[in-house]
């Protein structure tokens, strides 16, 4: 995740302010909460992009034997990005394990599914597909936590988005699908 100046500055002064407690401004007030919605943003489409890559993996393992390379590629990425092998992941691998390339996988995902599992029974691992527990920004010191609490008027109904707000992008149209390089024309010899 990157931030941007404004961003860092914004947190910058967050940080202080947690560290040494003052009344803040309004403006103040605004950015810290502009700022906890753009992470959560941030962490939320974090999450749909795993599931849509899990979901690649799993259709990929699915099309096995006809998607090995495709498959072997996803998983080691999936594997990269702190991905935990399933059964099914060693079971397809296990079946896999003639080329070299799934083997090496094996062995990988072998000792990290050790490891996930000895973690689990300790009681110390969430499993991979429950989203990471956060806490929304609901107050901040000396900001309007600290003004008398305005008695509350029902919500407006929903607007709809306007049509200059562009739609978020889906994960196919950020990340295209891979191409492989087109194999070189063969020559004929003459003779």
């Amino acid at each position: 995740m990157a931030f941007s100046a404004d961003e860092l500055r914004v947190l910058r002064r967050a940080l202080a302010i947690a560290l040494h407690p003052a009344p803040l401004p309004d403006e103040d007030v605004q950015d810290c909460l502009r700022l906890a919605g753009a992470v959560d943003e941030a962490v939320g489409e974090a999450g749909r992009l795993r599931a849509f890559l899990l979901a690649d993996l799993v259709r990929y393992r699915n099309a096995l034997p006809g998607s090995l390379s495709g498959y072997l590629e996803r998983l080691q990425d999936a594997l990269a990005a702190g991905y935990d092998p399933r059964p099914e992941d060693l079971a397809a691998l296990r079946a896999l394990r003639g080329g070299p390339v799934a083997a090496a996988l094996l062995e990988r995902c072998q000792v990290l599914a050790e490891r996930s599992v000895r973690a689990r029974l300790a009681g110390r691992a969430v499993p991979a597909t429950a989203p990471a527990a956060r806490c929304r920004l609901l107050a901040l010191p000396g900001g309007r936590a600290a003004e008398p609490e305005k008695p509350k008027t029902p919500a407006a109904p929903a607007r709809p988005a306007a049509p200059s707000e562009r739609p978020a992008p889906k994960p196919s149209e950020v990340f295209p699908p891979r191409r492989r390089p087109a194999p070189p024309p063969q020559q004929r010899a003459a003779g």
